[in-house]
């Protein structure tokens, strides 16, 4: 612990010229003791709810401010030390209001009057925030949940989320004072539509710090955020509500990064929710953010697979032009999927994914390509296992998708003619269907170059789509 620097005269040694290093450092100092002083004494710990002791600590500070005054050379150095002199007392005074609880009316008014100036002086000054949590603002503030006055309650909710912003520190300190519960037992109890958003936007700035998230995963809070994306929009038809829900979907955007809370997103039935958001564009891109994040843990595949329409839903997506971001994350979701299950691979294929990738390959931003490219890969790749297989119903292979070969290029005409002469019902219908795909999608490719009407392919590429059965393109 710091100690205070103490002169021959067994008074305090004062600097007469300070750095903000040298300040902050000597803030600290002065704080720290006061801090060990009072704990000598056996008073409650420093910034106690329950009990406020005087801040020794902060006068300290104030002398050495003084001294530096009376001592400063210059009318700038001095204007300047008033001024910090001015704002520490500021702070002083409102901190020293927060915990005045009278019992009356008076002293609620008086303790929502200074959660509002915490809150209005920690918005935009990032000083300001750290003097405030040092000081003692912290507890005080998360005390003034358990007020049953709702407006009270959004003052304090409102000045502890400007107190986090930027301020990991202050982040860390709100959730140990046990903001966390206390938030949620004001949803428990039946919290307002207007105290319910600023918990909503509590839990977006708190999840943003890294060890928060494992705390208010575990904590319950899962399910409350899911309902607040999933209800928000049919509460009330305000601004508010719509923020809400997108303040909702970044919580769970932030959660969903700590692998440690997906089971608690699982069990919430988060994966269905997302799914039926896809489509609104407001939210599209976070949703399936949100999904790439579960993907990567197998509970989180089985949670994608038992969805209805899961497959067909992100398939679609890859044929948004105008998101590119939202054809990224669909193809990532998709390309893990593909990865990780064979089963998944023939929902694909049977959603249609074939002509969409080639598509995507061809028009997609350069990552979007990219990951378009994987998938045809994993899909090729589990096809070759399957050829000696045939349709999968004696094999070990991925029962249900058909074995199609590699495609033949530059073979005779009598050798295509022998080829289709030994195929098998089934395999000339599976191969007459994916010609049909490769020209549909090559017309589709056309109107969207906007090349003229009659644009005629070449005769290679005539080639390409008349002998080859498999949906990959030659680049």
């Amino acid at each position: 612990m710091a100690k205070c620097e103490r002169g021959d005269d067994g008074g305090f040694r004062l600097w007469p010229v300070f750095s903000v290093a040298a300040f902050r450092r000597k803030l600290l100092e002065a704080m720290m003791c006061g801090v060990s002083r009072h704990r000598r004494k056996g008073g409650a710990a420093f910034g106690s709810p329950e009990r406020q002791p005087r801040n020794h600590g902060s006068e300290r500070l104030a002398e050495l401010l003084r001294a530096e005054f009376s001592e400063a050379g210059s009318d700038e150095a001095e204007a300047d030390t008033r001024r910090k002199i001015e704002a520490l007392e500021e702070l002083q005074r409102v901190v020293g209001s927060l915990p005045t609880g009278d019992g009356d009316n008076a002293g609620a008014d008086r303790r929502k009057e200074a959660a509002g100036e915490v809150r209005r002086l920690a918005k935009d000054d990032a000083e300001a925030r750290e003097t405030l949590a040092m000081l003692g603002a912290i507890p005080p503030l998360v005390g003034m949940l358990d007020s049953p006055d709702p407006d009270l309650q959004i003052a304090a909710l409102y000045a502890l989320l400007n107190l986090g912003i930027g301020n990991d520190l202050n982040k860390e300190a709100i959730v140990k004072a046990g903001a966390v519960h206390k938030m949620l037992s004001l949803i428990e109890s039946g919290s307002s539509p207007s105290v319910s958003e600023a918990i909503v936007v509590n839990f977006l700035g708190l999840s943003a710090l890294d060890s928060n998230k494992p705390i208010i995963g575990s904590s319950g809070a899962v399910p409350f955020l899911v309902n607040a994306f999933k209800n928000t929009n049919a509460t009330t038809s305000g601004g508010g509500s719509s923020q809400a829900r997108r303040d909702a979907l970044r919580a769970l955007f932030n959660l969903s990064i700590a692998a440690a809370n997906t089971p608690h997103l699982i069990e919430a039935d988060l994966v269905p929710c997302l799914l039926a958001a896809i489509g609104d564009m407001e939210v599209s891109e976070r949703v399936l953010s949100v999904l790439s994040n579960i993907v990567a843990a197998p509970e989180g595949r089985r949670a994608v697979r038992r969805s209805r329409d899961a497959f067909p839903i992100l398939v679609d997506v890859l044929h948004w032009s105008d998101a590119a971001g939202c054809q990224e994350k669909a193809a990532y979701v998709l390309m893990v999927m593909a990865h990780k299950a064979c089963g998944d691979r023939a929902a694909m294929i049977e959603a249609g994914i074939m002509s969409s990738l080639l598509e995507l390959t061809l028009l997609g931003s350069p990552l979007a390509q990219k990951r378009a490219s994987r998938i045809l890969e994993i899909l090729s790749v589990a096809k070759g296992k399957q050829i000696s297989e045939g349709f999968g119903e004696g094999g070990g292979g991925c029962s249900g998708v058909p074995a199609v070969s590699a495609p033949l290029i530059g073979g005779t005409a009598e050798g295509e003619e022998e080829e289709e002469a030994g195929m098998s019902e089934e395999r000339r219908a599976v191969r007459q269907l994916v010609q049909q795909s490769l020209q549909s999608n090559m017309r589709r490719i056309v109107r969207r170059a906007n090349l003229p009407q009659d644009f005629a392919p070449s005769d290679h590429l005539k080639a390409l789509t008349a002998s080859s059965t498999s949906k990959s393109l030659p680049f």
